[in-house]
């Protein structure tokens, strides 16, 4: 039985860190690089007939050159609104409406702003060390607290912090290979 709990614990620290390394994942989609990704406008809110509503609710986003990213309205009627939402967000994109369609030239990044986008990644994959951190004190406070409750030996408890050492470790050799390799995409010219 003693076993079966420390396996609990160890189960639910491993679905908290790859919570925190999906996050990761999701937020550097988000990061600008030298290619249009229509994942750029995912936090973008369109006051739709007074509603915030997510730009992917209210269009078919798409990528078809590298440096252009077209979004085509499933409602016209959507169109201005649309654009005002995208020359509002903090992305620093110029959409143009042609009636039809918007389209948002990428223009190429700057040095100046490549490495403000490196700092950026870097910071994010801090942020989320933190949440594995939290998942791992979590996780060795629980042991503990079964270990005083006799409910696990201390020769079990030893062996389970050191399981869950190990999986924090390569959750952040994880994090670390995707951070990197998020910088090596910002960089590259």
């Amino acid at each position: 039985m003693a076993d079966e709990d420390s396996g609990s614990v160890i189960e639910t620290a491993s679905s908290e860190m790859d919570k925190a390394l999906r996050s990761l994942r999701i937020d550097l989609q988000k990061i600008r690089t030298g290619r249009a990704n229509p994942a750029l406008l995912d936090g973008v809110q369109v006051d739709y007939y007074g509603t915030p509503t997510p730009l992917n609710q209210l269009a078919n986003l798409t990528a078809p050159e590298p440096s252009l990213i077209v979004i085509s309205p499933y409602d016209k009627g959507a169109l201005g609104a649309i654009e005002r939402a995208i020359q509002s967000s903090d992305l620093g994109l110029t959409p143009n409406n042609d009636g039809k369609v918007v389209r948002i030239p990428i223009p190429p990044l700057t040095e100046e702003r490549r490495k403000e986008l490196v700092k950026q990644v870097k910071k994010l994959g801090e942020e989320h060390k933190i949440g594995l951190r939290e998942a791992r004190r979590s996780a060795l406070a629980r042991l503990k607290e079964l270990e005083s409750g006799s409910g696990l030996s201390s020769d079990d408890r030893h062996r389970a912090d050191k399981q869950v050492q190990d999986l924090t470790d390569a959750h952040v050799k994880e994090i670390d290979e995707t951070t990197a390799q998020k910088e090596e995409e910002v960089l590259q010219v």
